[in-house]
């Protein structure tokens, strides 16, 4: 057994579809697997942008029918509430949800956050960083909005939340979710499993 403990990283982006799977089984996956998770809350949408990728434009309807239809067998597969798509897509609110989600982080709640915000949206239909959504996202964690608001609109969390933007750029994150293991780097919520596996594998 090596002396030294690595770390997963998980790189989340609130916004992306798919990240619907694992904001509803990230947290039980940390307990069960007594992880060391680090999260970085980042802006996929400025990396697509940069990129010049966008995932599931309008010309794309097959593309987006078939992920919406994936994402309902997926969740089904794990147990999770299976979602009414389509839900609202792409947020109006997109960088405000993952702001919050950064003070959320800071202060060690991220994960509940994460799984109500998603929760709220996918299976209410109110889209992450919206009024509606946040309020209720809120009263479930029994929060307060108003100061978390005020939060997330300071600069050092601006300057982190375009840290971590380039951080991800800069290490080949091109999707969300993604995980990272020192170097190795493992894209999409079906590979959370695969990046856990080869964490352990190192710590022995």
């Amino acid at each position: 057994m090596s002396n030294f403990s690595r770390t997963l990283i998980a790189w989340l982006s609130i916004g992306s579809t798919y990240t619907f799977l694992t904001a509803l089984r990230l947290e039980k996956k940390k307990k069960s697997e007594n992880l060391d998770l680090t999260i970085k809350p980042f802006s996929i949408r400025n990396i697509m942008k940069a990129q010049n990728n966008i995932p599931f434009p309008p010309e794309k309807e097959e593309k987006t029918r078939y992920m919406w239809r994936d994402i309902e067998r997926r969740a089904k597969k794990y147990g999770l509430p299976v979602p009414k798509t389509p839900v609202p897509y792409p947020l109006q609110e997109f960088d405000l949800a993952n702001k919050i989600g950064l003070v959320a982080n800071k202060e060690g709640w991220f994960l509940e956050y994460f799984r109500e915000t998603y929760k709220v949206w996918f299976l209410e239909g109110k889209e992450a960083g919206s009024e509606q959504n946040l309020e209720e996202t809120f009263k479930n964690l029994e929060k307060n909005l108003m100061q978390v608001l005020e939060k997330s609109q300071q600069q050092v969390i601006e300057n982190e939340y375009n840290a971590n933007t380039k951080e991800a750029l800069f290490k080949g994150i091109f999707g969300a979710p993604s995980f990272s293991v020192e170097n190795e780097i493992f894209w999409g919520d079906d590979r959370l499993e695969d990046a856990i596996e080869y964490l352990k594998e190192g710590e022995k």
